[in-house]
């Protein structure tokens, strides 16, 4: 239990009207989950505004409540911490009330639209390799030490995040490796944290649904990297256009990684093929497990990091080259019948390119190359005919189907789709809606040797239909349909 005065350390506050002696039980910024003595918080969401609760707060036991406005009357006594801003306040508040956990372990922050999951699990993966205990926040899942938390967004909300960083402290942990996300940046979810260091991938057309314009979008990323503090390290992606953009105004340490351009830690493709990739890693030749360009981006700021973190550049190299990276991306199987079955999560113009330019690259020639993509629902439409196009410009046969259609009409949203695909292009492309039977329909198109692209949903394991999660697993009815072809 603590007092109010325990938790104000760095949160700047216009007027309290109550005592700071208060004990608190808990923080909470959700009405519904109010008990007797917890401090409530007033956030204004994007579909619900907190300060339309605040009277029931109170009904239902709050002591403290933060908000932005104080109400015309209260039924109940509780204190009003008045803030500028309540969710950057939820951040800060939620800090202090877990001990500053992100200030007691090396906290390391992965942004960028491409390959923040991958390069946060390397990390994760890297740092245990090597000895020691780690926590991991990222889409696919959560870990303490290797327990898997199960994860429902790319950053949690601030309660939940700095729950978690306490329990690894508790845990013991010496580094937590963690996604944010540009929402996570805007929504002030990371607001009262403390990075050692932070990693930009790349910059590319998504998320424009909440964002709106892309300097916005291009804003939110670099919001993250002005906050880092001067202790910490700041590194960046050279071969990006936006790489220095992130760097322009923050305090930390100034790094980058990169293949083409000038950069601190510089990285060379000799080889790539679907066994792997020969890159050369600072003059050192080093074979890795994982396969495609934009891999030996993330194992790049991967390798960059570690050695801003102190790691030995001979053992660093040597763990990475045996780790595997995140499930759901570049994740190949093989046929019985030598068909190549590749699911990846690239949900974005510049992924699903990324994705095929790298089949493209490793092909011998003569394999078709099908894929199979859809849109998400209730998200950014203007990526869905881009999307299109870009597949089957690197494609020999395309199937437009269902992503995680959510609340819209899958037929709605392959039309969208369709009107990216070019006249020229319309004979290799089929629209499915059910995804179980364009996985279906892709396997028994496919000869000896071809390479199937499933793209989108990578490591899901469900498809969300007006408002139900159903389960589906890319990967699994892939299997089932290469299972079906010996029967």
């Amino acid at each position: 239990m603590k007092y109010l005065s325990d938790i104000l350390e760095g949160l700047a506050f216009t007027e309290l009207q109550g005592s700071a002696d208060v004990e608190i039980t808990g923080i909470v910024f959700d009405s519904r989950k109010v008990v007797p003595g917890c401090l409530f918080v007033a956030v204004r969401g994007t579909q619900v505004d907190g300060h339309d609760y605040m009277e029931q707060a109170v009904k239902d036991g709050a002591v403290v409540v933060v908000c932005e406005d104080l109400p015309g009357h209260t039924a109940g006594e509780a204190d009003f911490l008045m803030v500028q801003n309540s969710a950057a306040a939820l951040g800060i508040l939620a800090s202090n009330y877990y001990d500053n956990p992100s200030a007691q372990l090396k906290l390391v922050g992965v942004t960028g639209t491409n390959g923040k999951t991958t390069t946060a699990t390397l990390l994760y993966q890297l740092f245990r390799d090597l000895g020691y205990k780690c926590g991991l926040l990222s889409t696919v899942e959560n870990q303490i030490n290797g327990k898997v938390i199960p994860s429902t967004h790319t950053t949690p909300d601030p309660v939940a995040l700095n729950a978690l960083l306490a329990d690894m402290v508790a845990q013991g942990c010496d580094y937590c490796f963690m996604e944010v996300s540009s929402h996570a940046v805007a929504q002030h979810r990371v607001d009262g944290l403390t990075f050692a260091g932070g990693i930009f991938t790349n910059i590319t057309h998504d998320h424009l649904d909440y964002h709106k314009t892309f300097d916005a979008y291009i804003k939110a990323k670099k919001g993250f990297f002005d906050a880092l503090p001067k202790g910490a390290f700041a590194l960046t992606n050279a071969d990006d256009r936006n790489g220095n953009v992130m760097l322009q105004n923050t305090k930390a340490t100034k790094k980058t990684y990169g293949l083409k351009n000038m950069a601190d830690f510089k990285v060379k493709i000799l080889e790539n093929q679907f066994g792997g990739l020969l890159l050369n890693v600072d003059g050192d030749e080093v074979w890795f497990k994982m396969v495609g360009s934009f891999n030996a981006y993330n194992l790049g700021g991967v390798y960059a990091a570690a050695i801003l973190l102190g790691q030995d550049k001979a053992k660093v190299l040597t763990s990475l080259s045996k780790l595997s990276g995140a499930e759901g991306r570049f994740d190949y199987t093989i046929a019985p019948n030598k068909v190549i079955g590749i699911v990846d999560y690239a949900h974005t113009p510049d992924a699903v390119q990324n994705v095929l330019s790298t089949v493209h690259d490793i092909r011998k020639g003569n394999e078709q190359v099908i894929t199979v993509i859809g849109c998400g629902g209730d998200r950014d439409k203007t990526k869905r005919p881009v999307m299109a196009k870009t597949s089957c410009d690197w494609s020999d046969k395309v199937i437009l189907t269902s992503d995680n259609p959510r609340t819209e009409d899958p037929a709605q949203i392959i039309r969208d789709m369709e009107a990216g695909v070019d006249p020229s292009n319309q004979r290799k492309t089929i629209s499915i809606a059910d995804r179980r039977e364009a996985i279906k329909t892709a396997v028994h198109l496919a000869q000896p040797g071809d390479i199937i692209v499933l793209a989108g949903k990578g490591h899901e394991k469900y498809q969300e239909i007006n408002g139900v999660k159903n389960h589906f697993d890319d990967k699994e009815e892939l299997l089932k349909a290469f299972e079906n072809l010996k029967a």
